[in-house]
C-alpha cells in the first residue's frame, strides 16, 4: 500500500444492517474504501484471496463459519490485519480476548441488540483502528529486524534522551497501554516471579466489562497474581492491578511505601476512562522519586503527561520500542518528548522490572 493510497478494506458480517453501516462509515472516510462485504467466514475467506484487502472487519457470530474459525485459517492462509466486531457483553469479551491471543489486531465493540444501537458512537473508534492497523502491517514489515539492542535510550531523529535512573528500587510501577496492549500485557507479566518486591497499577484501554474477564485471564497464566482493581485495595508486593474500565484509577500513600487504590469517575475531561496520565500523574504525586512508568503500545499520546510527571519528580521512565510495537503511537510521544529513561523490547521490558525492584532469584533449595 503507497502512502497516497486508499486503505483497502473488507467486511465480513452476518447482519446486513452492520455490513451498510460500517461501509457507510468506513467509506465516509476520504482515506479508506471498501472493497467488498462478505456474509460469513466461508465467503469472506474466498473474497480475501481475490481481493487483497489491506483489512479485514470480522464478526465474531456467523452462520457456517465463525468469527474465530474464519481468523485462525486468515492467519494461516492470508495473514493480514483483522478488526473484530464484538458484542459488549461477558462472552463478547472472551471472545475478543481469544482473538486477539489468535492474531486479531483489535476489536471494536458494538451493543449486543440492534434495536438500541447507535452505530456512529462507534465510528471514531473504527476509523482510527482501520488506521493504525494499515500503517502498523506496513511499518512493521520495514522494521523487521530493526530492534534496538540495548537497554539504553538512543538519540534519534526529533527524540532525546532522558538522564539515567537512579539505584533505589520503586515503590510501585505503573504500567500505561492500549491497542496491542493484551497480547504486550501477555508477553511481560507471565515472564515475572510470584514474589517480585514490588506492586503494579496497570492501565489498558478496554471497553466496559471488558477488564475483569482480561485480569482473570492473565491471573491463569501468571506467577504474580492479576486482579481488576476495586475501591480500597492495598498495593501489594507480588500483585498486578488492572484499572476497571468506565473508572479512573489513582493511587494515594497511606504510609511510606504503601500505596492504596481509589476509583472514580472524575476526572470527567479525558479522553480516556481509564486514563494512562490520571493514574501516572498520581503515582509521581504521591510517590515522588520512588515511583516508575513505563509506556508500552498503544495509539494517540496518553501517559506522555504523566510519564513526564514521574520523570520531574525523579521517578523512573521506561518506554516499549518502535519495533516491537503493535501501535508506536503512545511511547513515541514520550520519546519525541525527551522523557523517556531507557527504551527497550517487549522482550527485554519483564528483565528491567526485576532489575530496577533488586529482585534477587532464588535457588530451588532455598524456596524448598
Amino acid at each position: 500500500m503507497t502512502s497516497d493510497a486508499k486503505i483497502r478494506v473488507l467486511v465480513v458480517d452476518d447482519s446486513a444492517f452492520m455490513r451498510t453501516a460500517l461501509r457507510r462509515m468506513i467509506d465516509s472516510e476520504p482515506s479508506m474504501s471498501v472493497v467488498g462485504t462478505a456474509q460469513d467466514g466461508i465467503q469472506g475467506l474466498e473474497m480475501v484471496k481475490t481481493l487483497q484487502p489491506d483489512v479485514v472487519t470480522l464478526d465474531i457470530e456467523m452462520p457456517r463459519m465463525n468469527g474465530l474459525q474464519t481468523l485462525k485459517r486468515l492467519m494461516t492462509e492470508a495473514p493480514r490485519p483483522v478488526i473484530m466486531v464484538s458484542s459488549l457483553t461477558q462472552e463478547g469479551a472472551q471472545v475478543s480476548l481469544e482473538a486477539l491471543d489468535l492474531g486479531a489486531f483489535d476489536y471494536i465493540a458494538k451493543q449486543c441488540s440492534f434495536a438500541s444501537l447507535d452505530i456512529v458512537k462507534v465510528k471514531d473508534d473504527l476509523v482510527a483502528k482501520i488506521k493504525a492497523a494499515a500503517e502498523s502491517y506496513a511499518g512493521r514489515k520495514k522494521a523487521r529486524g530493526r530492534s534496538i539492542p540495548t537497554t539504553e535510550a538512543t538519540k534519534g531523529g526529533s527524540c532525546s534522551v532522558a538522564k539515567g535512573w537512579s539505584t533505589v528500587p520503586p515503590s510501585i510501577i505503573a504500567i500505561g497501554t492500549s491497542t496491542g496492549g493484551p497480547k504486550a500485557l501477555q508477553e511481560v507479566l507471565p515472564r515475572l516471579p510470584g514474589d517480585l518486591p514490588v506492586g503494579i497499577v496497570i492501565v489498558q484501554h478496554m471497553p466496559l466489562g471488558f477488564t475483569g474477564p482480561f485480569a482473570r485471564r492473565l491471573n491463569n497464566t501468571c506467577q504474580i497474581s492479576v486482579c481488576e482493581a476495586q475501591q480500597g485495595d492495598v498495593v501489594k508486593a507480588g500483585v498486578a492491578y488492572i484499572a476497571p474500565a468506565g473508572l479512573q484509577m489513582t493511587v494515594q500513600c497511606a504510609s511510606p511505601g504503601k500505596a492504596l487504590i481509589r476509583l472514580s469517575h472524575e476526572p470527567t475531561d479525558m479522553l480516556h476512562t481509564p486514563s494512562v496520565d490520571v493514574l501516572m500523574l498520581s503515582v509521581a504525586q504521591e510517590f515522588q522519586g520512588l515511583g516508575m512508568g513505563i509506556i508500552l503500545t498503544g495509539m494517540g499520546a496518553d501517559g506522555a503527561v504523566g510519564m513526564k510527571a514521574i520523570l520531574e519528580a525523579g521517578g523512573k521512565t521506561l518506554g516499549q520500542d518502535e519495533a516491537s510495537c503493535v501501535v508506536y503511537g503512545m511511547p513515541r510521544s514520550c520519546a519525541e518528548a525527551g522523557i523517556l529513561q531507557r527504551v527497550v523490547s517487549l522482550r527485554q521490558v519483564p528483565d528491567q522490572i526485576m532489575m530496577v525492584s533488586h529482585y534477587r532469584r532464588r535457588t530451588s533449595a532455598t524456596r524448598g
